[in-house]
């Protein structure tokens, strides 16, 4: 029948193994379609990441910019009843192109994959672009970015869209569920772990602003640590500007972890450290999981760097692979994400627990 001609379709390209990376629990072994993975060119090193984790090649695609600045993607494989996953990374120095060239690239791919029958589209965007465009805050002649997106992949043939840690989880909402939903994978169990294994924690979790409170706590009850909270005072009329932060909390003579969803320029880290080391905090280490780090964030970080030197404290930078950065210094520690997001990708072809796999202990 129709399944067992989409199986025999997809042995070319690999059947996924039924047995987990992550977890003792055993998988559905029966998938729901064959798996397809597949990149644009911005996102082929991570998803090349993901492909060996999960010992699948990812298929053949050609992607063209013409000279006008238009683009295409063309599929050079059979998908037809497959369970397709469409890889691209937003940010990042793996080429020239913006954020807006690669949606656009990633909206022709997720179209391609759904004309060419496709049983399943899922849109891996690691960092979600306009994530922190998702209100008007008080500003009522502009768009709401995030919502514009998430209605951009649907109607390119999305039915999931997977992203990291999301600025806002009210996002999910502003997707059809008739059409596609958000997949928002939480890294905070196993970035945890990895933290205290390279010995980059403290005795005191602290948020960089009210808003990223709750999730500060579930890195604090992690690490059986202390929590505290950072101001953030805004012009919100001025992209990147913070005035300063007050620390609602007590950090004297701790080591702390700052933790964040995205690190931008590093001007709300600047004031942040600035602030615990005003309450008498001993060692820093910033943690973030989207380090974007736009210009003149290296050299505010690198800055920092010296001045912990100069003083004689420690500090360190912490940020996953959901933005890569090639050649870093020593104080900064990457934390991968690709066997996570492989195991994710098993999960939901076997009809599995998503939140199993992020609550899951290594």
């Amino acid at each position: 029948g129709t399944r067992r001609r989409a199986q025999l379709a997809g042995v070319n390209l690999g059947i996924l193994d039924s047995k987990p990376i992550l977890g003792d629990k055993p998988m559905n072994p029966t998938p729901r379609a064959p798996i397809a993975l597949m990149t644009c060119e911005s996102g082929r090193n991570f998803a090349q990441t993901v492909a060996d984790h999960m010992g699948l090649p990812l298929i053949p695609t050609e992607e063209t910019w013409f000279a006008c600045g238009e683009g295409k993607l063309a599929i050079n494989a059979n998908v037809r009843g497959h369970d397709v996953y469409v890889f691209q990374s937003m940010i990042g120095k793996q080429d020239e192109r913006t954020v807006y060239d690669r949606f656009i690239m990633l909206l022709h791919a997720v179209e391609a994959a759904a004309l060419s029958d496709a049983q399943y589209v899922t849109a891996i965007i690691p960092y979600y672009p306009g994530a922190r465009q998702d209100k008007r805050k008080g500003r009522t002649r502009e768009g709401i970015s995030a919502g514009l997106f998430a209605r951009l992949l649907q109607s390119a043939g999305a039915n999931r869209v997977m992203a990291v840690e999301i600025h806002n989880d009210a996002i999910a909402g502003m997707f059809n569920p008739s059409l596609a939903h958000l997949e928002n994978v939480f890294l905070t169990r196993h970035l945890t772990e990895w933290l205290v294994a390279k010995g980059l924690v403290g005795g005191v979790v602290v948020s960089p602003d009210v808003g990223y409170l709750e999730r500060a706590r579930a890195y604090a009850e992690e690490l059986s640590a202390d929590l505290a909270a950072l101001s953030k005072e805004r012009d919100y009329s001025k992209p990147n500007q913070v005035f300063r932060s007050t620390l609602i909390g007590e950090v004297q003579d701790q080591n702390v972890l700052l933790v964040d969803d995205i690190v931008d320029s590093a001007g709300s880290v600047v004031a942040a450290v600035d602030e615990l080391k005003s309450r008498g905090a001993a060692d820093i280490v910033v943690a973030c999981v989207h380090p974007i780090l736009s210009e003149p964030a290296w050299e505010r970080l690198t800055a920092l760097k010296a001045r912990s030197v100069s003083e004689g404290w420690q500090f360190n930078f912490v940020g996953t692979s959901t933005v890569e950065h090639d050649n870093t210094p020593d104080w900064y520690h990457t934390f991968h994400i690709g066997r996570l997001v492989a195991t994710i990708v098993q999960k939901i072809n076997s009809r599995g627990s998503v939140r199993q796999v992020q609550q899951d202990r290594e």
